[in-house]
């Protein structure tokens, strides 16, 4: 199944470097993982996540059980042979899904019975369902179907998610028949910290490969969610991996390593690069903005990524506003390449212990960022500082 290991801590114990061994390849952790919800992430290929230093991405269970049908995938020969992508896979049960796109839902202890977003079909998911969907797609790594509630709602809403999460839990442990996936649970609780406890304490009793923090970004504050890790994964065993689920801007990448986790996904970098949204250095780029018509800088001067090491913005701009799929397909590339340096950039500072003031100096810069309207003379500064001025960049495209 998997194997996991932490190799070093830093700020007390709670950021952690690890590595996550699957039968397809070992990922460093702290480690984020673009999702490919419909089995593909959006505009790039299996060569490009790779390439960009990718070795665990998120499908998702829901998706492809309606479209185009996990017997589908299963007789194509699983998700690696029907995708081409080489290394691992996690797919998430479709909880959140059901819970945020179905039309139309009712939750029973027996399971939920949903129209689906696309057709208006009438589906019914048990626990049970939930394990054969994902034992048929062959992902690596494999999540209990928990009960997900929208934020705010009443504590007795809460606490009965949270009762029927652990019964579900318990039934999907029971279920399981391959050998050669990790199964993980995940918790639920909303922003209480007793229920959150409670449910983390229920779920480890079931000796769970690994424990995912559900219900999160659903509405709360962010202050609210870095409230919930901190009573949460105290409550985790620590040889176990621990994952974040659906949450993913910078900052919180950034706190949730400082409380304690080891995986995130998101679907931020393509979702954002396909409206033209960059993450940089200095802040964020919108592509769209007119003053990058004659722009011959790169996005970000002192980025490697191979759109910034060839591509203007204003070529960005111009795909962008005309439509182009290569627009999309090059901002995501470039947004994916920042997820990844950062979270290298996290290992390397936990291995050198020095996270702590990592991310001090991250949420201070964070913090200065500047507007639109000053992004340039920013830009201007760095690229003058770093000696990566318009005409290194000229030189890295002869090059």
């Amino acid at each position: 199944m998997i194997d996991f290991a932490v190799i070093r801590t830093d700020m007390g114990g709670k950021a952690r470097l690890g590595r996550l061994t699957t039968s397809r390849g070992t990922v460093a952790t702290p480690a984020f993982m673009p999702v490919g919800s419909l089995g593909t992430v959006k505009g790039v290929d299996p060569d490009d996540l790779r390439r960009l230093g990718f070795g665990l991405i998120l499908n998702n269970a829901y998706h492809l059980y309606l479209r185009p049908g996990h017997q589908v995938v299963a007789d194509m020969g699983g998700l690696h042979a029907f995708t081409g992508w080489s290394g691992a896979i996690l797919t998430d049960s479709g909880g959140f899904q059901i819970f945020s796109l179905a039309k139309l839902r009712k939750v029973t202890d027996e399971g939920v019975t949903f129209q689906s977003h696309i057709d208006g079909s009438l589906h019914h998911i048990t626990p049970e369902t939930a394990v054969r969907i994902q034992e048929a797609l062959g992902a690596d790594i494999i999540m209990a179907l928990d009960e997900c509630v929208g934020l705010p709602s009443s504590v007795e809403l809460v606490q009965e998610a949270v009762r029927r999460t652990s019964l579900w839990a318990r039934r999907c442990q029971a279920a399981r028949r391959r050998t050669d996936q990790a199964l993980f649970g995940i918790i639920q609780g909303g922003t209480d910290s007793a229920l959150r406890v409670q449910s983390a304490r229920d779920l480890v009793a079931l000796g769970f490969d690994g424990y995912a923090v559900g219900g999160l970004s659903v509405g709360e504050e962010k202050a609210a969610m870095y409230d919930v890790l901190n009573v949460t994964t105290p409550e985790l065993p620590a040889m176990k991996p621990r994952y974040l689920m659906g949450v993913g801007m910078p900052e919180d990448l950034v706190e949730g390593v400082a409380r304690g986790i080891d995986l995130f996904d998101c679907v931020v970098p393509s979702r954002h690069g396909r409206t033209g949204w960059l993450f940089t250095s200095f802040g964020r780029v919108v592509i769209k903005q007119a003053h990058y018509a004659r722009d011959e800088r790169p996005i970000d001067p002192i980025c490697r990524c191979p759109v910034c090491t060839k591509y203007s913005r204003a070529y960005l701009h111009h795909l962008f506003n005309v439509k182009e799929m290569l627009g999309a397909r090059l901002n995501t590339i470039h947004n994916l390449f920042y997820f990844a340096e950062l979270m290298r950039q996290i290992r390397l500072a936990i291995e050198q212990g020095r996270f702590a003031a990592f991310r001090t100096e991250f949420l201070a810069r964070r913090d200065q960022w500047p507007g639109e309207e000053q992004v340039d003379e920013t830009v201007e500064a760095r690229g003058a500082k770093t000696a990566c001025s318009v005409q290194v960049y000229k030189e890295n495209r002869r090059r």
